[in-house]
């Protein structure tokens, strides 16, 4: 049986969600940093297994709860395709952003640098903004392709293993999240993103969202809303119409 959790504890958990995600993206670009210094091919692929695992565990943790979206695209498409109400992706968004921003200081404080450092890595080139559209893109491709023919229990893999791939596949090292974009600003480490940057990188975020719910509804033009609430890892979604049912009162 699907856990039923109010809208309080779905953000609780996206805001720790997200908070573990960021910590792991940048947390593991630090220690690359320091374990394989001067060696970028296998800082980048320390950071990639790192993050991709991350992901699945996260995802398995937090899906039953709030889906794991743990990315403002995700909870936007999934608005969009009628599975999360407008109002429940608008109040994912500021818990998704700021679990990321905690996320990255608590990864600078582990590894001993100061608890917030603004990044100076710049990003921003027509390169990085076409890679960020195809990796949001294909991101949210993956997830509803896998609601819509009811294999929602192979997301949490699915989505790890297209986000590692995508780390050397795209010149953006694949970002796709836009609160994700956020909280690496305050990183000035191998993961982190200059603020000038952030913007490019968001915009084109948006953009592969965009084109993303485009395909997904050329491809999949019977999606129902019912599919989309599945989204990310099956869970059960409490509608105001409709009693809420919590473990701790059954």
């Amino acid at each position: 049986m699907l856990y039923e959790a109010a809208l309080w504890r779905r953000l609780i958990a996206e805001w720790v969600g997200s908070a573990l995600l960021a910590a792991a993206v940048i947390g593991s670009g630090i220690a690359a940093q320091q374990l394989s210094p001067g060696q970028l091919g296998l800082e980048l692929l320390e950071n990639a297994v790192a993050t991709a695992g991350g992901l699945y565990v996260l995802i398995l943790t937090f899906g039953p709860v709030s889906g794991a979206h743990l990315n403002p695209m995700v909870s936007a498409v999934d608005a969009a395709l009628g599975g999360l109400r407008w109002r429940t992706a608008a109040a994912y968004l500021p818990a998704q952003v700021s679990g990321c921003v905690t996320g990255a200081v608590v990864a600078n404080i582990m590894f001993s640098r100061p608890a917030v450092t603004i990044s100076t890595h710049h990003r921003a080139t027509p390169a990085h903004f076409l890679s960020e559209v195809i990796a949001t893109a294909g991101l949210l491709l993956v997830i509803f392709a896998l609601a819509r023919t009811h294999r929602g229990a192979s997301a949490p893999a699915a989505v790890g293993a297209y986000i590692g791939s995508a780390y050397f596949f795209t010149s953006s090292t694949s970002f796709a999240n836009p609160a994700i974009t956020v909280g690496r600003m305050f990183s000035d480490t191998f993961a982190g993103i200059a603020p000038s940057s952030a913007p490019a990188f968001i915009a084109a975020q948006i953009v592969g969202g965009g084109v993303g719910l485009a395909v997904i509804k050329l491809l999949y033009t019977n999606i129902t809303a019912a599919q989309a609430a599945q989204v990310v890892l099956p869970h059960a979604d409490v509608h105001d119409s409709n009693p809420i049912v919590d473990a701790e009162t059954v």
